[in-house]
């Protein structure tokens, strides 16, 4: 089937695993469109009349996408970026390097993203919201089936005319990716006191399409809510690696978006694609930590298996649409649970067999909670029980977890990420640890967190490690507090922070492309070097929750290759 054929408010898609021996059967496959991901994943793009309902049950929790959302509400002397440029051996400033930006865009016409003589220095963009043919490419792994593509010499002739958006009509009216692309790239401007991280790399990015109203309905978030598709994301990686081949350089893949959606251990299927992209050499991969301490959103309770059970007590302010509530065990541990409404509606223990899902309405407060238990997810072998709350009252719920095999009683809950609920609705007994963002507890890659390099302390909202099956993020702190763009206000969060190590590593991979002597590096390699330069403080225990193994220090880390 043509992708042409399915009009984008009729489309559902879904993110499935392949074996290289299947590649002929999916080209010879006519229920519906596709898009390869790589050689492990492929997005499949049916009719959403035939997809719907949706269900855990009939496509499986990892194949519905997740939602993701921006992170966000003299930095370079902090980072050691500034000492770094003013060595004659060092002071590439990104030369020669592409930073890619999945995320709302980017304003291609601001000066600050241009060359002195006026020309682009973006090499390449997709635009996931303006209708197009999207890519053509000879090998089906590289073409993409929706969008449009704009390259530099677009860009240029659009640059060139009087109504530039008539050639090229892609913006960015959320202007997050433009400052996130100032932050890590953004040119010298002496008259402003500016210049971004690596103000002399180059640039492609993806402006991502709003999730679909359907899965903006499943996982039931603010209807305002700023929401984009975790398969979207996937390909618009994808996109970013066919510029770098292209262009035959070296790149550094910026991620400022997150999610409290999945394992919180990095086994999504975007988490697990970027885990197959570290080892590349001349790619390093940077993400934000995300801003959720002090949200409420976070869970974790250790309860001795002689307690039959305990209650786990949730506010939830007055309006709200509705929400999803994730509770991740142990591979050791199998739990169930029942309910407790404002009004004392109480349901008792609920059991379900295999992976069936439960309907349970309170017809006092006109809520319905959709319960499933998965008892062994497929990207973890832990139990899953999701919950989704439609219509919930407002009030005080307990939501009453039972043993069913317990060994070390531990477990976590999560509620959605900021912004996709009020402000208003948060466990009453908080968990602050554990609240790095998906994608950011992946392993394999550079994990972000904020801090303020005016005052030194870290951010207020940087979220706080470590992962649920305890590996170290965030790796590192870098400057995300009032951060000052010219033509902007200043810019806070841990979106920011990663594009402040993002320029870092193009300087990092620039060293490493052009200079004989240098070390390949990839993003473990780089990983080590910017850990290992990073500045520590003597009052604070290393690897730290908030802090990783402490603050981006560029210089330091290339004097730390010399040592």
């Amino acid at each position: 089937m043509n992708c042409s054929s399915l009009p984008d408010n009729q489309t559902a898609d879904f993110i499935e695993r392949f074996f290289p021996f299947t590649y002929n059967q999916i080209l010879e496959n006519d229920s519906g469109c596709y898009d390869f991901v790589n050689h492990e994943y492929v997005i499949w793009h049916r009719s959403l009349a035939e997809a719907l309902p949706l269900s855990v049950q009939q496509y499986g929790y990892d194949s519905i996408p997740n939602l993701y959302t921006i992170l966000d509400t003299s930095s370079l002397d902090s980072a050691g970026i500034s000492r770094t440029a003013e060595q004659p051996f060092l002071g590439n400033k990104g030369r020669g390097t592409l930073i890619g930006i999945v995320d709302t865009g980017i304003d291609y016409t601001n000066p600050l993203l241009r060359d002195p003589d006026g020309s682009t220095r973006i090499a390449a963009i997709w635009d996931q919201t303006v209708p197009g043919t999207g890519l053509s490419t000879p090998d089906p792994i590289d073409a993409l089936h929706y969008g449009s593509v704009y390259q530099r010499s677009h860009i240029n002739e659009a640059l060139r005319s009087e109504d530039p958006h008539s050639i090229v009509p892609t913006s960015d009216p959320l202007r997050h990716g433009t400052q996130m692309a100032l932050v890590a790239a953004g040119s010298e401007d002496a008259d402003a006191f500016f210049s971004g991280a690596a103000p002399e790399s180059e640039l492609v990015v993806v402006r991502l399409k709003p999730a679909r109203t359907y899965l903006r309905d499943f996982f039931l978030i603010r209807e305002d809510a700023i929401a984009f598709q975790e398969d979207d994301i996937m390909l618009g990686i994808k996109f970013l690696l066919y510029i770098a081949r292209q262009e035959k350089k070296p790149l550094v893949i910026l991620l400022g978006l997150g999610t409290n959606t999945g394992s919180h251990s990095g086994t999504s299927p975007l988490g697990l694609y970027l885990n197959s992209l570290s080892r590349a050499s001349g790619q390093i991969l940077v993400a934000a930590g995300g801003n959720e301490t002090g949200r409420g959103h976070h869970f974790r309770s250790v309860f001795p298996a002689s307690t039959s059970y305990e209650d786990v007590e949730l506010r939830v302010g007055p309006g709200e649409r509705g929400f999803t509530l994730e509770l991740w065990a142990r591979e050791s541990e199998l739990y169930s649970v029942g309910f407790l409404s404002p009004s004392g509606d109480e349901t008792g223990r609920i059991r379900l067999s295999g992976d069936e899902e439960r309907r349970i309405p309170f017809l006092l407060e006109g809520t319905t909670i959709h319960l499933n238990y998965t008892s062994s997810e497929l990207a973890t072998g832990s139990e899953l029980i999701l919950m989704r709350f439609d219509a919930p009252a407002a009030g005080i719920w307990k939501i009453r977890v039972y043993h069913t095999l317990s060994i070390q009683g531990e477990y976590h809950m999560w509620l959605p990420v900021h912004g996709f609920i009020s402000d208003e609705t948060f466990f009453l007994r908080p968990d602050p640890d554990t609240t790095i963002t998906d994608p950011g507890n992946t392993a394999a890659i550079i994990t972000t967190a904020a801090y303020s390099h005016q005052t030194g302390g870290i951010y207020l909202h940087s979220s706080r490690g470590f992962t649920r099956t305890r590996t170290i993020k965030p790796d590192l702190a870098a400057p995300g507090v009032r951060l000052p763009l010219p033509d902007y206000q200043e810019v806070t969060g841990t979106s920011f922070a990663a594009a402040m190590t993002a320029g870092a590593a193009a300087i990092l991979l620039s060293w490493s492309a052009y200079t004989p002597s240098a070390p390949r590096i990839n993003t473990s390699i780089a990983k080590a070097f910017l850990i290992r330069g990073a500045d520590r403080r003597n009052s604070i225990e290393y690897p730290s929750r908030e802090w990783g193994y402490g603050t981006l220090n560029l210089y330091n880390s290339f004097l730390s290759m010399r040592s």
